[in-house]
């Protein structure tokens, strides 16, 4: 039997709640299954530790955790707590050192949860967007100067690497020639930015002509806001910079049906160091305890590091499952227009994969 040792790190807000649910799910596929262990060590790192020991996780953090098979992780963000601090104290202190340079981002129509977009159906809306993690927009490069003075000057720098950019690029790359459709937009902004976007277009020019089975296009990202939302069944693999895939992202999750259901892989592809799954929704104070986050993001990412660790089976049935409770629509969280908690949405997901093994 295979054991995977798993760091769940719940964060902050109902990261807290949807990590729980997501260790509950998985546990009952671990039993169902039969096929493999999950060894899960919690870390209890976030706001709350940044209020008691002034940073948001350790200082041999990494070393921790360096060592685990995957990393299971909430969110990470707390009204008190300066957005930059939380961010780059936890999440990105994460990402870079690791190097999951490859975001992944599924979002569909799952059964029974209508798109904001009239008429659209699952065949209409089936993307991945790839996001391009380790540099670009938030690097971190950059500066304040003067601070707290009329010429005072703040600075953030978009570093792309050529070695950055291609690795990307091909992933996406690659990703796009396993599905069915084989077709991946590049999404720039080289009309305005002209150095690194411009590298951005050129690398792919090379590089794409070594998948003449994928089929591929350009936009520029502005654009690609318009052609999400009017055109959607037009798009199947994107790959974009690390901000602009953030923002289209949040977008194609809109669309989908809500935030709470849309899942992440901060993929390190070549297996150095753990890669990192979580949902995209943040850490939603305004609904903090109250028992009513949707789990289902959380599920989805779940799902999607059960198959990086090489478990397709046991991720099947966990989609599976989710979209049974979907179809079903007699168990719905609020922000998919019912008035199921989150651990009504647990339960039912649970008892569906129960039920798939009977």
């Amino acid at each position: 039997m295979k054991e995977y040792s798993i760091a769940a790190i719940p964060g902050d807000g109902i990261g807290i709640e949807v990590i729980g649910a997501g260790l509950e799910v998985l546990r009952v596929l671990e039993e169902c299954d039969g096929g493999f262990t999950l060894d899960v060590e919690n870390f209890l790192w976030g706001s709350d530790y940044y209020r008691q020991h002034g940073r948001m996780m350790p200082e041999d953090g990494l070393d921790q955790i360096r060592d685990k098979d995957a990393i299971f992780f909430g969110s990470a963000g707390d009204p008190d707590v300066p957005d930059y601090i939380s961010l780059w104290g936890l999440r990105l202190a994460i990402c870079q050192p690791f190097d999951q340079y490859a975001n992944v981002r599924p979002s569909r129509l799952l059964p029974g949860i209508v798109s904001p977009l009239r008429g659209v159906t699952a065949t209409d809306l089936d993307w991945v967007i790839v996001r391009e993690n380790s540099e670009g927009e938030y690097a971190g490069s950059g500066g304040r100067v003067h601070q707290n003075l009329p010429e005072e000057v703040g600075m953030d720098v978009a570093v792309f690497t050529r070695a950055g950019v291609e690795r990307v690029q091909r992933f996406a790359l690659e990703l796009a020639r396993s599905r069915p459709r084989k077709h991946l937009t590049l999404v720039t902004k080289s009309n305005a930015q002209r150095h690194g976007m411009v590298m951005w277009d050129d690398v792919f020019e090379l590089i794409r002509a070594d998948y003449p089975d994928v089929a591929t296009d350009k936009m520029l990202v502005d654009a690609m806001t318009t052609r999400m939302v009017l055109d959607p069944k037009s798009i199947d693999t994107v790959v974009a910079t690390n901000l602009h895939a953030d923002v289209l992202s949040d977008l194609a999750a809109a669309l989908s049906g809500s935030m709470g259901i849309a899942p992440t892989a901060n993929l390190n592809p070549p297996g150095t160091y753990p890669s990192m799954f979580e949902p995209i929704h943040g850490s939603a104070f305004d609904i903090m305890g109250k028992g009513i986050a949707n789990p289902i993001g959380a599920f989805w990412s779940a799902s999607m590091m059960l198959d990086h660790l090489g478990e397709p089976k046991a991720a099947s049935r966990l989609m599976m499952a989710i979209e049974r409770v979907t179809g079903a629509g007699e168990v719905r969280p609020a922000d998919l227009g019912g008035n199921a908690t989150t651990r009504e949405v647990t339960d039912a997901v649970c008892a569906a994969i129960r039920g798939a093994n009977d």
